[in-house]
């Protein structure tokens, strides 16, 4: 049947219709629809052309090829652990994960074989280098500018390659069992020295408080004797005027005042009581009375 069709045919349309076979393949190989997560590298005889970044993009048919289609997206690399020495000879083991991207595929197509791998080794030695640099505290109290060092390292290493360091994180860090008890026994020293620091202010600060206490007392206790120093010596003046005034008269009548008033306290007083006085008291007595009604 094919065979009758070919015979059938003219040579013009047998070359037509080779002719829109190759227009159809042409076109089929010399556009490429390339993805946005995507670039692919173009290879003309063999050697680096052209890359394809995302969208529609034509090349030369039977000429050029698409060597490689290479990811933009981010990429981790699996967490690993490395052993490294610190500063102060302690083994340490960093867990790390890093995150990259490749921005310029033709670099790292041609320049690099296994980039995971590669940058793992990298990694791996820089973050001894760095631990090698520093002590055992710092490693654990910095860890952020470690994470820094161990960042700008790797992208200065990785540079040439063209890939993006986004991030690197240092996941943990982990001790042998003979440091992690040395270093918990010095964790319990220090909290005993700092309880004993803050038991010491304590007692420290209720001292001064005690003698505040005391001062303030004695301060007050001050104040009111030469309140009533004041007062008596305000009403010592005020007889020293009366009698000044008003003769002796004015004297007398104030002792025989408290010579009544006294007499009425005994009085006054709770229970029975024996009350021996003098003999002349009486008299005393008496004369004040008489001195208080003639007063009033």
């Amino acid at each position: 049947m094919i065979e009758e069709v070919l015979y059938s045919l003219s040579g013009s349309a047998i070359v037509v219709i080779l002719l829109a076979a190759v227009i159809v393949i042409s076109v089929f190989l010399g556009v490429r629809i390339v993805p946005q997560s995507e670039k692919h590298v173009v290879e003309r005889f063999g050697r680096l052309h052209s890359v394809l970044g995302p969208g529609l993009n034509l090349i030369v048919p039977f000429l050029d090829r698409v060597a490689h289609k290479v990811s933009i997206l981010e990429r981790q690399l699996p967490n690993a652990t490395q052993d490294a020495i610190t500063k102060d000879n302690v083994l340490v083991q960093i867990d790390t994960s890093v995150f990259f991207r490749i921005n310029e595929p033709a670099r790292t197509m041609y320049r690099i074989r296994d980039v995971d791998n590669a940058i793992a080794t990298t990694v791996a030695g820089i973050v001894r280098a760095e631990i090698g640099k520093m002590e055992l505290d710092d490693v654990q109290s910095n860890r952020a500018q470690l994470i820094m060092q161990i960042k700008e390292s790797v992208e200065d290493a990785v540079d040439d390659w063209g890939l993006e360091l986004t991030r690197v994180e240092v996941l943990d860090i982990n001790l042998d069992t003979a440091t992690r008890e040395a270093m918990l026994q010095q964790l319990n020293a220090e909290r005993s020295r700092r309880a004993q620091v803050t038991e010491a202010e304590g007692k420290k600060r209720a001292v001064e408080l005690a003698a505040d206490a005391e001062l303030y007392s004695a301060e007050q206790i001050a104040k009111a004797r030469r309140i009533q120093a004041d007062a008596e010596a305000y009403a010592t003046k005020v007889v020293a005027e009366a009698i000044k005034n008003n003769g002796l008269e004015a004297a007398q009548y104030q002792v025989a005042l408290k010579q009544v008033e006294s007499l009425n306290s005994l009085g006054n007083g709770e229970g029975s009581r024996t009350i021996i006085v003098p003999a002349n008291a009486l008299e005393a007595f008496s004369d004040a009375f008489k001195m208080l009604k003639g007063k009033s």
